[in-house]
């Protein structure tokens, strides 16, 4: 597998390759200017959910994404939906690429999938890219705009972008809970424990909602685009598959589960997926403090949140480990996912019994 290090992409696995020149047709009788050669196809291999192509052209970049073969979530990887939430929220939150064209004509691509511009810029893995330095101020910097960009999204107007139907809206708290346990148990293997008393914990303690508004519902700081490495300004935020209406403080939980600190232990460091373990990045504890200041809005609980970040990262990744399982993906990511699910576990059993007397 040959790595492109300057934007991160690999060679198309065999399992998710397509035919460049359906595509290709198929795209140039709806976007200009893309000349008559089919694109040179890479893919980006960060995404455990659907799958997303760099289309080089010869004077310019679009990006492709389309769901994985194999088994689906059944509201998973709805192509039409994510299209449309980011077309309709450009106008109002200017953070997300420019939609061009969608497509749901199986012949193409065996089904739904979308094209939209590519932004320039840079993105935050695992570490920091070759020869690039963040002094401690920087990331403190960093972490603060990262935090007001979600506040930013928590503020749209829905009714504005249109999007007031996203989501069910009141009720949002008790259906995760109800709805992470059911995807959890359904994608259950042998070789990981139940989560009986996370799952039953969650649903005792439930708060009431602090509002209900516009989330991301994956907003992590590998799925922002910034504009360089010394201005480190947010200028676009991917991935809106799983946008809703929802509770914002639940939103929090589930990015912070992601959000792995320098003092966190061997097994979460080795869980990392973006750079937040370097000086002067804000501890969960500070991001949680940042954002209440920003927002207004009381935390109560933290517990109940954290957990139920960590419980639905568990749940996620049993999914992913169960296509693995099942064989509907060769993909060796997933191979040993279920083991950090009995991690997360036993994470979320500690913090509940923070709690107790």
């Amino acid at each position: 597998m040959s790595i492109n290090n300057a934007d991160g992409t690999v060679d198309v696995r065999a399992e998710d390759a397509f035919d460049a020149a359906a595509v290709h047709e198929w795209l140039a009788a709806r976007v200009e200017g893309l000349g008559t050669e089919p694109p040179r196809v890479r893919q980006f291999p960060g995404g455990a959910s659907n799958l997303t192509y760099l289309l080089t052209y010869p004077d310019r970049e679009l990006i492709l994404r389309r769901p994985p073969a194999g088994h689906k979530a059944a509201s998973a990887h709805d192509m039409r939906r994510e299209y449309r939430v980011q077309h309709a929220l450009r106008p109002v939150f200017p953070y997300v690429p420019k939609m061009l064209a969608f497509g749901d004509d199986p012949a193409v691509l065996g089904g739904d999938f979308y094209v939209m511009e590519k932004l320039d810029g840079l993105i935050l893995r695992g570490n920091l890219p070759d020869g690039m330095t963040l002094a401690p101020e920087q990331a403190r910097e960093l972490s603060g705009k990262v935090v007001d960009r979600l506040v930013d999204l928590h503020a749209v107007d829905v009714e504005r972008a249109g999007l007031s139907d996203l989501g069910k809206g009141a009720g949002y708290v008790e259906r995760q809970i109800r709805g992470w346990s059911d995807r959890f148990t359904a994608a259950r293997t042998d070789n990981v424990g139940d989560f009986a008393e996370v799952r039953e914990w969650l649903a005792a303690n439930q708060p009431p909602e602090v509002k209900i508004c516009l989330i991301h519902n994956d907003y992590r700081l590998d799925n922002l685009v910034l504009d360089g490495p010394s201005t480190l300004n947010i200028i676009g935020v991917l991935d809106w598959e799983m946008a809703t209406l929802g509770d914002p403080l639940m939103e929090l939980g589930s990015m912070l589960a992601y959000w792995v600190e320098a003092g966190d232990d061997d097994v979460m460091q080795a869980s990392r997926r973006q750079p937040t373990h370097l000086p002067g990045v804000f501890t969960r504890e500070e991001f949680v403090a940042r954002y209440a200041e920003k927002t207004g809005l009381a935390i109560g609980d933290w517990r109940f949140y954290e957990v139920y970040g960590l419980f639905r990262l568990a749940a996620v990744l049993q999914q992913l480990y169960r296509r693995y399982h099942d064989g509907a993906t060769r993909n060796p990511a997933f191979k040993d996912f279920w083991q950090f699910v009995g991690y997360l576990d036993w994470r979320c059993r500690e913090i509940i019994a923070k709690g107790r007397v």
